[in-house]
Parts: C-alpha cells; sequence; structure tokens
C-alpha cells in the first residue's frame, strides 16, 4: 500500500513521491482588472445603456461577477447603476 502522498508506478513497481512532481502545476493566473478599473472610473453612470446591457442576460438579470469579469467594488456600482436605469425606464425589469 501506498503511503500518503506516494502513489504505485505499476510500470516499474517502485514508488514516486507526488509532492516532488511538477507537472501537476498549473502557470499562476493573471492579475485582471475589470473593465470599470481599467478605465480608471469610479462612477458608473446609468444613463450608459450600451455597457449595462452588456451586463444583463437577455431576461433582464444582472450577471455574476465570475460571469460580467467585475471586481467586487464595480459589481456594486454596476448593481446600484442597473437599478437607477431600470427606475428611469431606460432598461427592461424582466423580459
Amino acid at each position: 500500500m501506498a503511503e500518503y502522498g506516494e502513489r504505485r508506478d505499476d510500470r516499474r513497481g517502485e514508488r514516486r513521491n507526488d509532492r516532488s512532481d511538477n507537472s501537476h502545476k498549473l502557470a499562476a493566473p493573471q492579475q485582471t482588472q475589470c473593465r470599470f478599473c481599467r478605465r480608471g472610473e469610479e462612477y458608473v453612470d446609468y444613463k450608459d445603456i450600451e455597457t449595462l446591457q452588456k451586463l444583463l442576460t437577455h431576461r433582464g438579470k444582472i450577471y455574476s461577477r465570475k460571469r460580467s469579469g467585475n471586481c467586487a467594488g464595480c459589481q456594486r456600482k454596476v448593481k446600484s447603476a442597473i437599478k437607477r436605469a431600470r427606475f428611469m425606464a431606460l432598461l427592461p425589469f424582466c423580459a
């Protein structure tokens, strides 16, 4: 039985330490900025309908942070801007 952190290599019948094997390591993901931080905007304009529509589904739901690529602060600003635009009848509440 192989011990913890080791596995048996069936071809040679010998044990190999998995922790020394670097083939399973992936490259570190690059730090990316959201579309609003990249532009240096501190305010998400509720009148910018083209940008806000890219952050909505065809049914009118707001995309999540993971899907839209926004940081947490900008996602909160986007949420407020979309809600303002919906209230002003610039964006639909639902499809």
